[in-house]
């Protein structure tokens, strides 16, 4: 430690580089991690929060935007209702579509049609419950595009009102629309395009997007053994987040970019040192002839790169945090998770360790006779 800590304050110039380029990377590292996982939640909170082990799809429908492609029956429902291995069965509907609000500002809303009083409702934060057709609870974050309790949404094309009667207690959001949770049956009719004032047929009240499941317990029940039963195809909840409308596409572009970060951090950190491990080459081959062990070199090596580090990761995140408490809130789908800027900063230290490590093994191979100017 000795000598990493007397390098590190001789060359405080070289290294105060380093560090202010390895912190900027942690900046942005919190940046990528908080619009990875704002995107996840404006995604598919509605699904996230919602009390839900696994959905069914109807058999064939493809995974991207299953959701809204899907149509299952109550017979299906009912099928997986009677396993004993299974809570809950019910039947959910997806819609996205265009709405209108009293005084004509357009309101973008995914319709989440549910069964009266089932375990898919939303708890209420402001207002009350669904309680007649024809009302709809809106995630709280409807709120932001000035939507009031009371107020009539009015849907594109096939002219049915909803009074808004209640926010969730936080955001439901599914393909970055507001959810609006509405009776089962009001969906239905939206669903089949039903004129208000007219009965839709026996087929449209007897349809939906997806049975939604919850095991007993909280435990994972058999998928397969319910899907051979009710000629369905179940996901579990995380594996449903894919057949979100974009989910997979921003996810996998997210996680690509930030891929590209953690090695760039590798490179650049072992570069340095590599070119650093190259400058004092002479000063190494005098310790070796001095009788200092390759593991001592290479522990010194590594104790100064672990400094740099740690220090620079810290700082970087600070003021990642800082900036990103500041994002919260305006709009942009941005969230602060402990969990993955953890990780995050783990993977920075750990692979610029590696990257260090690499660089310092050159250790290993300077020739004490060079101190003695053998090459001169």
């Amino acid at each position: 430690m000795f000598l990493a800590l007397r390098e590190l304050a001789f060359a405080r110039t070289r290294f105060g580089l380093m560090g202010a380029v390895v912190a900027l990377i942690s900046v942005l590292m919190v940046l990528l991690s908080g619009l990875s996982s704002g995107l996840v939640v404006d995604g598919v909170s509605g699904l996230q929060r919602s009390p839900l082990d696994a959905v069914a799809f109807e058999v064939g429908t493809k995974t991207d935007s299953a959701f809204t492609r899907s149509v299952v029956t109550s017979d299906q429902r009912d099928a997986w209702a009677a396993r004993d291995d299974f809570a809950d069965a019910e039947l959910l509907g997806t819609a996205i579509v265009n709405a209108k609000n009293d005084d004509g500002t357009p309101v973008d809303l995914t319709l989440f049609g549910v069964e009266p009083g089932g375990f898919v409702e939303p708890a209420t934060g402001e207002g009350r419950a669904l309680a007649a057709e024809r009302e709809v609870v809106l995630s709280v974050s409807a709120q932001d595009e000035g939507v009031e309790l009371g107020d009539v949404l009015t849907i594109d094309r096939v002219g049915t009102e909803l009074e808004v009667v209640g926010f969730t207690t936080d955001q439901r959001t599914f393909g970055h629309v507001d959810i609006g949770f509405l009776h089962l049956r009001t969906w239905q009719e939206i669903h089949s395009s039903t004129v208000p004032g007219q009965q839709a047929t026996a087929e449209a009240y007897d349809a939906a997007s997806v049975v939604a499941l919850r095991g007993v317990d909280g435990r994972l029940p058999d998928l397969a053994a319910g899907d051979a039963a009710a000629g369905t195809t179940a996901r579990t909840i995380t594996e449903a987040y894919d057949s979100s409308p974009g989910y997979t596409a921003e996810i996998t572009t997210m996680q690509l970019i930030q891929g590209f970060l953690y090695a760039i951090s590798a490179l650049v950190v072992g570069a340095f040192f590599t070119l650093w491990t190259v400058q004092r080459t002479r000063e190494l081959a005098v310790m070796r002839a001095m009788g200092a062990s390759t593991r001592f070199l290479l522990g010194d090596g590594l104790a100064q790169a672990a400094i740099l580090l740690v220090v620079s990761v810290g700082v970087g995140l600070a003021v990642g945090l800082g900036l990103g408490s500041l994002l919260v809130g305006t709009g942009m789908p941005f969230a602060l998770e402990s969990g993955p800027i953890t990780t995050g900063a783990l993977l920075l230290l750990g692979l610029g360790l590696f990257g260090a490590a690499v660089a310092t093994v050159r250790i290993a191979r300077v020739d004490p006779v060079t101190a003695l100017g053998e090459n001169r």
